[in-house]
């Protein structure tokens, strides 16, 4: 494979530029004043630690991780490791394993020098995950708030292009997809402006409103991608009525080493390839890295092997981050570049397309999206401050017939929060902060489409949350935030024309989110988990202001529309024992003036559709369960299986658009420690049955069932001294021609992706050690 990088050099200028130009220039002047100071006041406090079993056995290879602080050790043959440059105060520390569970400590650094022995409890599975998603940096089933992960080895070895596929696998979360270069996720029944998606828990700002736009960001240098479910969150923002989904970044590189890695990827259907390669090193005061990745996929093939036209992109990708920790805590910057050259599937280009290929052009979009952000961490014994601040351009520029584009977009946006947490003791925290949204939209280049008036978007929320620890069986976590979010749209048009004029309007949206959950252990094993959120969200950008064509509808926005207001009631359960583990959870989500796009009955000179966006109550309601099985006498053996299913309707009994299929998700798994020259070789295969949905909205297709069958093998192997890992995959085997209910090319008869054979190699390696 080639690796083949196309950085718009440019772009980039035009970005530090921009970016220096900003309100966020004073914002880089004072993180920049507060990194010399931290520097210039660091103080060496250590943590010696050692690693046992309850049997009071040392566990070497153990990844010991400072989430708060950024920094990663492993612990030596003797069960040892160390930490340098320390702040004093509460700090989290995370043990893993691959034999043992996951543990969190939450240790008081008093003195310079610091002792500490962690004990892990030996396991057959991986039972209890470290989540950060919810506010607080715990495990996951001690959490109020249910919040589900995948690991970025899942990703990979899911073997497929569409890594927003891989997220299905957990239960409550689907995709609408319009080929594999597009996919936007749906949480519970809602999906687009509906929930969040956050990168290192700094929200994505991409016009995010649409189907047909994509996330902005890839798989590759993430961590893992946890998972809230509804709008339990308070620490995002007002938007997160449907959930949160984040994507963590990879944890640094050890204290006094540099290592790197590489990934190459090859996928038969779409003849397309992905490339990543990622360094990273550390030293005790600073750490750093970079990653480059590239993706080109060819039109993807049906099941009956014929190929869908304009299903083809192209996408390029890098990402830096820097940073040091010191006597008052961390600082860290990072940025990425994302840019995408997508095909678009519409019925004028089918007949234009004759042959499978991957060069992007007529009918496509060309889309950029560039993040600066700026995390810092600073530790006073028991208050932590966290200052953060990030600048995102988002650039969206669409073609049709010719290279000459229709459309030009831009999207500038600035964050910056400010939270204190107030340790009362290592059980009860309290979480106190600010948050603020700076948005200007614009149209360029005087295009012929101007969906969107130019507008400016100011929004500021206030927020506090809190946590205790009752009793070794009780938890609570609640909290209130309040948002205040101020529109300004600009005069588009000439009132002479009035098809395409719009006229110049304001509004201020304002109301209040609140969260009440908490957590009750029976026993070890068993546990209840309640919550009940009401959450808001504003009318975003295209329901005020869109006037024009946007795919195959001509839609008209309203700038009175109200806020959405969203109630919803969590309850689940979790059980872990040493051979099985099982989740049941249930929810109701009512949600007043439910904002949805509706036909006029009139049409547009070129005979398109009109639509206008209309508001009514909507009523969301479902549930999940999981199953994970292994068995004393067959170590070797794992059975998987989880079930969804959710539930949409509109006060007036109509269905909800986009509601995904009941479905039922089963999986063998079968590995070994060593099988000859293969480490930890392992075969998955999986079963994944989609129902019938007979509860369709308007303008949707009623969706029949169907079956696929997953198969992979994977396994870690040395040649010579160099150790790497290889995936040999299989989706959709047995070749079956089917439409899953949220793929919006079904209305063009275009199956979803057929069989694939996919291959993956990871090349580890050390350069200082």
């Amino acid at each position: 494979m080639i690796v083949y990088m196309t950085l718009d050099i440019n772009a980039l200028y035009s970005f530090i530029k921009k970016l220096y130009q900003k309100k966020m220039k004073n914002i880089i002047i004072c993180f920049f004043v507060l990194f010399l100071f931290v520097k210039a006041n660091a103080q060496n406090t250590t943590i010696y630690g050692e690693v046992i079993d309850f049997e009071s056995a040392r566990i070497p290879g153990a990844t010991i991780y400072l989430p708060e602080l950024n920094k990663t050790e492993t612990s030596d043959e003797r069960g040892k490791f160390s930490f340098q440059n320390l702040p004093k105060g509460f700090v989290k520390i995370q043990i893993s394993h691959p034999q043992y569970i996951s543990k969190l400590f939450t240790i008081n650094l008093k003195n310079a020098e610091n002792i500490i022995k962690l004990k892990l409890e030996e396991a057959l599975m991986e039972l209890d995950e470290v989540v950060i998603s919810g506010g607080y940096i715990s495990s996951q089933h001690q959490n109020a708030i249910k919040i589900d992960l995948l690991k970025n080895k899942d990703i990979a070895s899911s073997g497929t292009p569409n890594f927003m596929e891989s997220l299905t696998k957990i239960p409550g979360v689907d995709m609408i997809s319009k080929g594999q270069g597009i996919s936007k996720p749906v949480i519970r029944g809602l999906s687009m402006n509906n929930i969040l998606v956050l990168n290192n828990g700094f929200r994505m700002e991409n016009y995010q409103y649409s189907e047909n736009h994509p996330l902005g960001l890839d798989e590759n240098g993430v961590d893992r991608v946890e998972v809230i479910k509804g709008p339990s969150s308070l620490l995002y923002g007002s938007d997160a009525i449907g959930g949160v989904l984040n994507f963590i970044k990879e944890k640094p590189a050890a204290a006094g080493t540099i290592s790197g890695d590489y990934r190459g990827q090859y996928f038969s259907n779409t003849r397309g390839y992905s490339n990543s390669l990622g360094m990273k090193g550390a030293s005790n005061s600073f750490f750093g890295g970079f990653r480059v990745n590239n993706k080109q996929h060819e039109d993807y093939l049906q099941a009956n092997k014929t190929f869908v036209p304009n299903s083809r992109f192209n996408e390029t990708s890098v990402k830096v981050n820097l940073g040091t920790t010191g006597k008052l805590g961390t600082f860290k910057v990072f940025y990425d570049y994302f840019k995408q050259d997508l095909g678009l599937v519409l019925a004028p280009v089918i007949p234009l397309i004759t042959s499978q290929g991957d060069n992007v052009g007529i009918y496509s979009q060309d889309l950029k999206h560039q993040i600066a952000a700026t995390e810092n961490n600073l530790f006073f014994n028991k208050i932590k401050v966290s200052l953060n601040g990030s600048y995102q351009l988002a650039d969206r520029i669409g073609y049709t017939d010719n290279d000459i584009p229709k459309a030009e977009m831009q999207l500038k946006t600035i964050t910056y929060e400010s939270k204190a947490t107030y340790a009362f003791s290592d059980k009860t925290n309290f979480i106190l902060g600010v948050q603020g949204l700076n948005q200007t939209n614009r149209n360029l280049e005087n295009r012929l489409q101007k969906f969107l008036q130019d507008a400016n978007s100011n929004n500021i929320g206030f927020l506090s949350l809190f946590q205790t620890e009752i009793s070794n069986k009780y938890s609570i976590q609640g909290g209130f935030r309040y948002d205040i979010n101020k529109f300004d749209a600009f005069e588009l048009g000439v009132p002479t024309t009035p098809v395409t004029y719009k006229s110049a309007k304001s509004n201020t949206f304002s109301d209040y989110s609140a969260s009440l959950g908490s957590t009750y252990k029976i026993n070890n094993k068993f546990m209840v988990r309640a919550n009940f959120a009401k959450a808001f969200r504003s009318p975003n950008l295209a329901e005020l202001t869109s006037n024009g064509i946007h795919g195959n509808r001509f839609e008209t926005g309203d700038i009175n529309l109200k806020s959405q207001d969203a109630y919803q009631a969590d309850l689940s359960t979790h059980y872990h024992g040493k051979l099985i583990s099982f989740d049941l959870a249930g929810f109701y989500n009512k949600i007043e003036n439910y904002i949805y796009y509706s036909p006029t009955g009139t049409y547009t000179p070129q005979n398109i559709e009109k639509f206008n966006y209309l508001q009514t109550n909507a009523n969301l309601y479902g549930g999940e369960a999981g199953i994970h099985i292994h068995t004393e006498k067959m170590p070797w053996l794992h059975f998987e299986s989880s079930y969804s299913y959710v539930r949409g309707e509109k006060g007036n009994n109509e269905n909800l658009p986009f509601i995904p299929a009941q479905k039922l998700r089963y999986e063998l798994k079968f590995e070994k420690e060593k099988l000859g020259v293969f480490l930890k070789p392992n075969l998955k295969i999986v079963f994944l049955t989609a129902f019938n949905q007979p509860n369709f909205g308007y303008k949707e297709i009623q969706s029949e069932g169907y079956t696929l069958t997953n198969l992979s093998i994977n396994t870690m192997m040395k040649i010579g001294k160099q150790q790497l890992t290889i995936t040999l995959a299989g989706n959709n085997i047995f070749d079956i021609g089917y439409y899953d209910h949220l793929s919006t090319l079904k209305s063009l008869y275009f199956y979803n992706q057929g069989r694939d054979i996919s291959f993956t190699v990871i090349i580890p390696f050390q350069v200082l050690n």
